[in-house]
């Protein structure tokens, strides 16, 4: 139950909660390797990291590219993945192509990469879900409906991978990079309201969610499981 030079993959890495898993993987003694679609995101996210870190350009809209990418590696000890791209509207607002797109990117995507990747035997791949998949809110069925087949997803390739172990994590509300684009007033109003409604009076952040995700790592006793850390979120 240690990462002490393990090798780990974080796809999603160079920002929001992926780079808060590659840092805490980095903290408990692992070697990660950080993944982003965008090269510059990447060189940025290093810059932060330093340590026993690579970055590298890889899209999981890219299945030959994933492919030659762990053709080319030794296997991983973990994976972790949070790359995703979605766009959230009510069902008849959203363009259809929107919909197709958002599913291809984290759904597809965590199934393009659940083929692609290689991990040693006893080793984890972990997808990050979301509330939504168990508690729906309207406008976002479309959310719900993703993380819920991821979390499908899950259990299944646990029982295909053994003895690789297959986790999703499922945050709530959480302070990223995401939500930058909004207004200082707005984004304020946004997190303080939800703190005041969850039940553990404060919005989550990348390392809540962190802490789970190296849990799954290195807990050899745990598969198939989907585990929520969103504050009750779920709840309210």
């Amino acid at each position: 139950m240690t990462l002490t030079n393990a090798t780990i993959l974080v796809l999603g890495g160079s920002s929001g909660i992926g780079f808060g898993v590659a840092e805490a993987a980095l903290a408990a003694g692992a070697t990660v390797t950080i993944a982003s679609r965008s090269p510059e995101k990447v060189e940025r996210a290093l810059g932060r990291l330093g340590g026993a870190t690579e970055g590298v350009s890889l899209d999981t809209g890219d299945a030959a590219a994933l492919e030659r990418f762990f053709a080319a590696r030794p296997a991983f000890d973990h994976v972790f993945c949070s790359a995703a791209k979605t766009k959230v509207a009510a069902v008849r607002e959203l363009p259809l192509e929107d919909a197709y797109a958002s599913f291809d990117s984290k759904f597809w995507g965590a199934y393009r990469l659940a083929r692609a990747a290689r991990i040693r035997e006893g080793g984890s791949l972990t997808f990050t879900s979301g509330f939504l998949s168990i508690r729906p809110k309207a406008g976002a069925a479309i959310q719900g409906a993703i993380n819920a087949g991821l979390e499908g997803l899950t259990r299944g390739l646990a029982l295909e991978f053994a003895p690789v172990r297959v986790n999703c994590v499922s945050p709530g509300l959480v302070m990223t990079e995401m939500y930058d684009g909004l207004a200082g007033d707005g984004r304020k109003a946004m997190f303080d309201g939800a703190a005041q409604r969850l039940p553990v009076g404060l919005v989550g952040a990348p390392e809540h969610i962190a802490i789970q995700a190296l849990a799954f790592m290195t807990n050899s006793y745990m598969t198939g499981a989907t585990v929520f850390v969103d504050g009750g979120g779920a709840l309210i």
